[in-house]
This record gives C-alpha cells, structure tokens and sequence, in this order.
C-alpha cells in the first residue's frame, strides 16, 4: 500500500550546507531544518567501474527530482608530478579530463564539472559548501575481494562530514531495477525521525513506491537475576505507541515494526523481508555516543541489500 502523507512545502528537507570538519557532533547549522527536496546532486567520481555502477541511479535520481548535476574529481598533485611538472598544466588536464568523462556517460544531460586536487573527502565536502550540494551519490566502496567486509574510506569520511544527505550503494545493491519500488525507513528515538520519516514518505510518493518503518530499541544484556521479557515488551508498547502517533501527525499510513536487537542486522532484515530498493535513515542529531542510528550507520550501509540514504 503506498503511504498517504501531507504534501510538504516546496523546498523543505534542506539542510544548511556548511561544511564540518574534525570529530564530535555536527554544529547546529550542519542539521536538518527539515525541509525537502532535493535541488542540486553532486556525483564525485574516480573513473572506476564502482562509480560508474551507480551512474544509472545518478541519471534517474537527477532527472526524476529535476536535481541540478555537478560532477567533482580530486587528484593527488604530488603524485602526478611524475608526469606533469607544471601545476597549471596539471590543473588543465584534470578539468579537461573530467569534461570528458562526462561528456561520455552524460551525453544528454548538463552538468557543472570540478577537479580540484587534495585528499577526496575534503575535496568533495569543501565542494559540498561551495556549489551548495544536498544530494551526495557515491559508491560505498571499490569493487576488491573484501569489499563486502569494508566500507571505503572515502564515503565513511563523506558520511560524517557532509552537511548533505549522502545516497551510497554497493556494486550488488546497484544491480536492483530502477526505479524505487519499496522504501524501508529506519528510525531512531533522537528528535530527527520526524524529519527522516517525512523524507521517506515524499520520496516513496514521488516514487509511487511502498513504504514500510523499522524502529530497532537498545535491550540490556540479558541476565540471571532479571526477566527482561515483561521490561522488552512494555518497551516495544511505548515505542509502537510513539510510532503510531507520530504517523498520525504527519498523515503517513504506513506499516511499522518496532523490534528489539542489533540495529543493523534489524534493518537489513526488514529490507529484505519488503524486498525493498532504498533505505531511507538518519545519522544521529550527535554523531556521537547518544545518536545509535550514527554509531551503527557503517554497519546498516555495509549490511544493506539496497542503497541507503543518510540525511
């Protein structure tokens, strides 16, 4: 059954682009001011096949939200002085490169193309900041025999950084048919579910996909000297109890399952259990110790059988 939600304000799952850097929670300007959709997609690319797995999603994704593109390419300048000894040479030949690249696999379509040479996760979250950007599209990882155990460097840096929403597959998600057709929403009990839920529902509108809601509670370890059976159910009840109200508010009808467990596993269960081809969820109002869905959000993009959304 597709969701029925409120139609939301143009423009109202934002969040104000300003770029974070070190360790901690994002600052309050890097959080969501709740609002939807998305205008501008940026697509960092090293030319490799990971990158290029996930084109097809770009295409639809760009075309699909009538999303402005940019493309955004770093290069190591020290490692190319084998080459060129010439910066400006240098910097000519990335763009020209780059210009090329797109012209290949994006003959139709306009782009706004970016090499810049430094570390990639700086490169593309300084690129984040300057263009604007609230969609990141990028592979999790490249295509070696341990990719299934790893998640890049790249995008785990992207992922807590970015003040954007960051969209990430593996090769294998990246093989479900285009476009969405079931959508699972993973929420946490911090203040940003709403907006999570909100941007799932749009998008499963938008989609004309189903949407199905998964919220994972924190059990203590079980032990001899205390039931938890009666203290896990009457967790589940007052958590069933929010997500219907919370539902109820925002006119969403869709089905939810509250379960007690390892968040991950939890969500990667549910999705294939709704078989389901994007996983909409949160990074943690703190990307710290009191945001879950954060410390467990390597683990639901490495488990995933889909493609994530963090925002």
């Amino acid at each position: 059954m597709r969701p029925r939600c409120n139609v939301l304000a143009p423009n109202t799952l934002f969040l104000e682009n300003k770029m974070y850097s070190g360790s901690g929670a994002r600052p309050e300007a890097c959080r969501f001011s709740g609002m939807i959709p998305f205008r501008r997609i940026l697509f960092p690319t090293d030319y490799s096949p990971a990158c290029e797995s996930i084109l097809p999603w770009v295409k639809e994704m760009t075309g699909r939200l009538s999303c402005e593109l940019s493309l955004v390419h770093a290069w190591d300048e020290k490692a190319a002085h084998s080459t060129f000894t010439d910066v400006e040479e240098l910097r000519v030949f990335e763009n020209h490169r780059l210009r090329a690249w797109a012209s290949k696999v994006l003959p139709l379509q306009h782009v706004e193309c970016c090499a810049a040479s430094g570390e990639p996760g700086n490169v593309i979250t300084r690129t984040i900041v300057q263009q604007g950007s609230d969609l990141v599209m990028l592979p999790t990882h490249g295509w070696g025999p341990l990719r299934r155990l790893l998640l890049g460097s790249v995008t785990a840096k992207v992922l807590h950084d970015s003040s954007a929403a960051v969209w990430t597959a593996s090769p294998t998600a990246v093989r479900k048919a285009i476009p969405y057709k079931s959508i699972v929403c993973a929420l946490d009990e911090t203040g940003e579910a709403e907006v999570v839920l909100r941007a799932a529902a749009w998008l499963a509108e938008e989609y004309d996909a189903s949407l199905a809601i998964v919220h994972v509670v924190a059990l203590p370890p079980a032990s001899m000297e205390f039931d938890y059976a009666v203290y896990e159910r009457e967790l589940v009840a007052a958590e069933n109890a929010r997500m219907r109200e919370m539902k109820g508010k925002l006119g969403i009808d869709a089905p939810h399952r509250v379960a007690g467990g390892m968040i991950a596993s939890t969500v990667r269960d549910e999705a294939l259990r709704h078989n389901a081809d994007l996983i909409v969820t949160g990074r943690g109002l703190a990307q710290e110790g009191l945001a879950r869905i954060w410390s467990s959000l390597y683990e639901i993009v490495r488990e995933s059988p889909c493609a994530v959304l963090s925002i």
